[in-house]
């Protein structure tokens, strides 16, 4: 466990796949020296049948490890609402948690009409209420920093997908906004916090189809990758990448733009 610089400590979360966006934030911010604390939650992935391995987060864990980083690797359920401050505190074994980067989601789609109250429900536990819960807890045990000094980093993953997608869309919409407000309302410790919306990566859940017409729809000519999305948030949590602040980017090779 390499504790050199124990002030960067990062939590991450949706990093239970090798194929995920989670898993090139972990490994980046592991070369970055980051120290980790990894979430996952195996029963999400396992019922949306999504491509995975039994070992894949235990294999991210090694990864980020063999690259110099100190890792806690912790399992659970965000929608939980005791667990996001459980998260926060696993991740005082390797120093105090400054950094916060959220990229799991709950996604099942279901339009206006065919949406249940339970899945809504639990759609804003863990895309909205989990947020919240998170920046709270990491924001409780930040100190207060002079004018102009970052004390922390928080980015998550929002997303404009809302059609027959509506309560992740509806969801994400409120993350946008959770995630903004806290660049105002914790700025004297120093937060800085933005969201990254990335389009369409196929992490596992693309048929041939979507990739088709989303690569016709991306003028980059090519879908995004986790490690784009990867390189953006490095960004953010670099020196150079502070004084982007409150933002919703997009960071998607121009998708969709008309």
């Amino acid at each position: 466990m390499s504790l050199d610089n124990p002030a960067k400590v990062a939590v991450i979360t949706g990093v239970g796949r090798r194929r995920s966006i989670g898993a090139a934030l972990a490994t980046g911010l592991a070369m970055d020296g980051w120290n980790l604390v990894i979430n996952h939650w195996k029963p999400y992935d396992d019922r949306l049948g999504l491509e995975a391995s039994p070992d894949d987060a235990e294999a991210i864990a090694a990864e980020c490890r063999e690259r110099g980083a100190g890792v806690v690797l912790v399992p659970g359920d965000l929608s939980d609402p005791g667990f996001p401050a459980e998260l926060i505190a696993a991740g005082r074994s390797l120093g105090q948690v400054s950094g916060l980067v959220m990229s799991h989601c709950e996604s099942v789609d279901s339009s206006i009409l065919t949406t249940s109250v339970e899945s809504w429900d639990r759609h804003f536990a863990v895309n909205a209420r989990a947020t919240w819960l998170l920046i709270k807890a990491l924001a409780e045990q930040l100190p207060a920093v002079p004018p102009g000094e970052v004390g922390g980093r928080i980015v998550a993953l929002t997303s404009d997908h809302t059609v027959n997608n509506l309560p992740y869309g509806a969801s994400k919409g409120a993350l946008d906004r959770i995630v903004t407000a806290a660049a105002v309302e914790l700025s004297g410790l120093g937060v800085r916090a933005n969201v990254i919306n990335p389009g369409p990566i196929d992490t596992g859940w693309m048929d041939e189809s979507v990739r088709s017409w989303t690569t016709a729809a991306t003028p980059a000519g090519r879908l995004g990758t986790p490690a784009d999305t990867a390189a953006l948030v490095r960004f953010l949590f670099s020196d150079a990448g502070l004084w982007i602040n409150g933002q919703v980017l997009h960071s998607n090779g121009g998708f969709n733009v008309s």
